[in-house]
C-alpha cells in the first residue's frame, strides 16, 4: 500500500445489495469482505464482490464522496458507468490501484 492513498469503494451481492466503504488498504479490506465476520452486514447479505472504486490522495477526500446519501438509482448508475456487467474487480486491483 502506498502512503497517502485512500479508496471509496462499493461491494455488492449477486442480488445487488450494496455496501459502501472507505479504506486506506483496499486489498486487505476486500479480503475482509470475502471472509466476513458472522453477523456483519456484508456477511449477512453476501456483499463480497468489488464492483466500484475510486482512489484519493487524502482520507477526507475519500470520505467527501458521500455516496451513502445518494439515491440507490444514482449509485447503480455510478457502478454501471465503470463496470456495466458488475464483474468482481478484485482480480484487477493491481492494475486499478497502481
Amino acid at each position: 500500500m502506498q502512503d497517502g492513498c485512500y479508496y471509496t469503494y462499493i461491494v455488492a451481492s449477486r442480488t445487488h445489495i450494496l455496501y459502501i466503504g472507505v479504506t486506506g488498504n483496499i486489498e486487505r479490506r476486500i479480503n475482509q469482505h470475502k471472509n466476513p465476520h458472522i453477523g456483519s452486514f456484508t456477511g449477512r447479505y453476501n456483499c463480497n464482490r468489488l464492483v466500484w472504486l475510486e482512489r484519493y490522495t487524502s482520507a477526507s477526500s475519500a470520505i467527501e464522496k458521500q455516496l451513502k446519501r445518494w439515491r440507490r438509482a444514482k449509485k447503480i448508475e455510478l457502478i454501471e458507468t465503470q463496470n456495466p456487467t458488475w464483474i468482481d474487480l478484485q482480480r484487477k486491483l493491481g492494475k486499478v490501484i497502481s
